[in-house]
């Protein structure tokens, strides 16, 4: 989730992630495994019945474990809903010759879900209701609620099933148009047509995940101004097809994707009417991080914002934390409401911790992400890497958060990110593990030591924030021995 909560260090190629990880299932998931053995009784009950299988059955087990977790993990399962849901009646609508508006209103449908998906407001809600459940709730009900973060594949589920029904509007519009009874009005809407066509086909295919990690600032230019040009083509498209009607009036008010069309007009400029150059006050760390105090707003428990060096190129996303909690504060930051750690990783943030900006321009709301729904649970158990301890911070703003031990790899702890952030994670927990990789010459596993703490605390659950190579590896490690385990994605 590069933009969304998290910089993160570090990335694996993907094909080395999925190497890696085959390469942790050659193991046997069995009663002796050293992480098994270290489960909670509950969990360990479960392992052991899962893991009565003769040797002949072992194989498919772990394929169908591979496959549940990676292949079949929730972000493409609710891709897959939403798409499939999409061409079933695309193709019934094109069996039985619908009308081209038909399909115009059931992309907009699409498209409308597929933007509201990542509107601030919208967001907000969703994570207020999902994250709304008691702690007392079954297990079962809480593993559900928590996969909200997951909404990252209704949102390109719906989005690619936008342009299939558009497609098939384009299609059949091109097959009925007559060039020898057209006027320059048909001709102009065929072009406007084709046009929108171009954009949304764009926003596709640098959205695909191997193209979008490479060239990200393209990725989301792209699917900003394209954007923009769909809505603005939209409007035009819908009006001169309407001059074709008897009464453009009547034929825009009952035309479903009118309507929706202001909705997405009005969901799409609503964090732009926000957008504003604020106050930044910046506390170097170290030559690696630095931390960005503003005082324009307040935040809440899982909470971030946007922020920029200019309105129209890249924006980066951060969680951010109360400066409340700081022992020790030194005058100029008196002021100061919350705040967010930035580590090098990208031209963006290496060029904020040599020139640390006064003024940063943010846009929306602060939104809540994929830290707020661990709210639900009673004990936790926070892992992280290097900078990723930032995010885990968040948890510092709920005063009713739940009780949590942290388990924190990086690099030199308290030269990189200095004493202050030492004792924010020291109020987390007051015994937190801390593995400095400079000291050990190199990374540990971090599997092994999750298992025991899980064990140890009796955690409910365990959020992963890291580089997403480490995040998929103790997600899988945990969720195939039965542990309630969460991390961010690309795309959460």
């Amino acid at each position: 989730m590069e933009d969304r909560t998290v910089v993160v260090c570090g990335e694996k190629n993907w094909k080395d992630e999925i190497i890696e990880t085959r390469i942790n299932l050659s193991y046997p998931v069995s009663p002796t495994d050293s992480g098994l053995s270290s489960l909670p009784s509950p969990l360990k009950e479960k392992a052991d019945l899962e893991a009565q299988t003769t040797p002949e059955q072992e194989p498919a087990q772990k394929h169908l474990g591979f496959i549940r977790y990676t292949t079949l993990n929730v972000y493409r399962r609710l891709f897959t809903l939403a798409f499939i849901g999409n061409i079933i009646p695309l193709i019934i609508y094109l069996v039985r010759a619908a009308e081209p508006l038909n399909l115009v209103n059931a992309s907009a449908i699409n498209l409308a879900v597929c933007g509201l998906c990542r509107q601030p407001l919208v967001l907000n809600l969703l994570y207020l209701i999902f994250g709304s459940v008691p702690r007392s709730a079954p297990t079962t009900i809480k593993r559900l609620a928590c996969r909200i973060f997951h909404l990252g594949g209704v949102h390109s589920g719906t989005g690619v099933a936008s342009f299939i029904w558009y497609i098939g509007f384009a299609g059949l519009y091109t097959y009925q148009f007559n060039p020898a009874t057209s006027n320059p009005i048909g001709i102009a809407v065929l072009a406007l047509i084709y046009s929108v066509f171009a954009l949304l086909l764009s926003i596709i295919v640098v959205a695909h995940p191997s193209i979008r990690r490479k060239h990200h600032d393209v990725f989301e230019l792209v699917h900003r101004f394209a954007n923009w040009g769909i809505l603005a083509l939209f409007w035009v498209l819908l009006f001169l097809l309407g001059t074709q009607e008897a009464s453009l009036g009547q034929f825009l008010l009952q035309l479903p994707a009118f309507w929706i069309l202001i909705l997405l007009t009005l969901a799409t400029i609503h964090p732009w009417l926000l957008l504003r150059k604020v106050t930044v006050t910046p506390e170097p760390l170290s030559p690696h991080a630095i931390r960005l105090h503003f005082d324009h707003t307040t935040v809440k428990f899982g909470q971030g914002i946007q922020v920029a060096k200019h309105p129209l190129k890249d924006w980066h996303s951060f969680a951010c934390f109360p400066d409340c909690f700081d022992d020790v504060k030194d005058t100029a930051l008196e002021d100061t409401k919350f705040s967010c750690i930035v580590s090098r990783a990208g031209d963006w943030t290496k060029d904020t911790i040599v020139t640390q900006p006064t003024k940063l321009w943010k846009r929306g709301v602060p939104t809540y992400g994929f830290g707020y729904v661990f709210r639900m649970f009673s004990r936790i158990i926070v892992v992280t890497t290097g900078s990723g301890i930032g995010p885990c911070l968040s948890f510092l703003g709920d005063e009713n958060r739940p009780k949590m031990r942290v388990l924190w790899q990086t690099r030199s702890p308290l030269k990189t990110y200095g004493q202050k952030t030492m004792d924010l994670v020291n109020r987390m927990d007051q015994e937190p593990v801390i593995i400095d990789t400079s000291e050990k010459g190199k990374r540990e596993e971090m599997l092994p030591q999750v298992l025991r703490l899980v064990k140890e605390f009796e955690a409910e659950a365990v959020c992963v924030i890291s580089n997403p190579a480490v995040t998929k590896k103790v997600v899988f490690g945990l969720e195939t021995r039965g542990i309630l385990a969460y991390g961010p994605i690309f795309d959460s």
